[in-house]
């Protein structure tokens, strides 16, 4: 197993949330991947106090237009 950090998104529009640095267990042979009991916890600690605890960023957003086949 192997150590990564990772970023996810929780939540859109408004209510985005975007955590960093998350980290997170992987496999390089297979690609299962996995948070630990403690990471899921500060998971939720920080989506609860995201107000007090995290920082407005201008975040550019892009929509994916799949040209038809």
């Amino acid at each position: 197993m192997q150590l990564k950090h990772v970023t996810r998104n929780f939540g859109q529009g408004a209510a985005l949330l975007v955590i960093e640095a998350i980290p997170m267990w992987s496999c390089p042979s297979c690609g299962e991947s996995y948070f630990s009991a403690q990471t899921l916890h500060e998971i939720e600690r920080i989506k609860a106090l995201r107000k007090s605890i995290a920082v407005n960023r201008m975040v550019p957003v892009a929509a994916f237009e799949a040209a038809d086949a």
